[in-house]
């Protein structure tokens, strides 16, 4: 059986790791993630190279931890990567720590590569077709 995280201490996390062991029909893919695999979790976000990348990412949460990661513009205007709405859906077992450590390893990551930002935000057509013509 592979290595499961080891639980927080008493008091200090919101993971419900104890409820989610206490039946082995739960999900616990994501007691998987060790602190070990979150480092290198965090370092493969930093790096993100692309929005395709970032959606595969995504997708390797979900498939590999259970995990639905959100990556959307906000509603309002988005000047930097703040503007941005990321956020770990709630799941027992899922800490505390890391409900916050990966939104802003993809956040550093994306303000590394702004032009992932810009790709985000025309997913949804914000420069679509029609003001590519404007600056010709």
């Amino acid at each position: 059986m592979p290595s499961l995280r080891t639980a927080c201490p008493p008091g200090t996390c919101i993971c419900e790791r104890e409820q989610l062991l206490s039946s082995p029909d739960n999900d616990m893919r994501v007691l998987l993630l060790t602190r070990e695999e979150e480092k290198k979790l965090i370092r493969r976000l930093e790096c993100l190279a692309s929005l395709a990348d970032l959606r595969h990412m995504q997708a390797l949460i979900y498939k590999q931890l259970g995990v639905v990661v959100d990556v959307t513009a906000s509603s309002g205007e988005v000047r930097t990567v703040m503007g941005l709405h990321i956020e770990l859906r709630e799941k027992p077992g899922l800490c505390r720590k890391v409900r916050a450590s990966i939104p802003a390893a993809i956040r550093r990551g994306l303000a590394a590569n702004e032009r992932i930002v810009y790709e985000l935000l025309d997913e949804g057509g914000l420069f679509g077709s029609g003001l590519s013509g404007m600056h010709e």
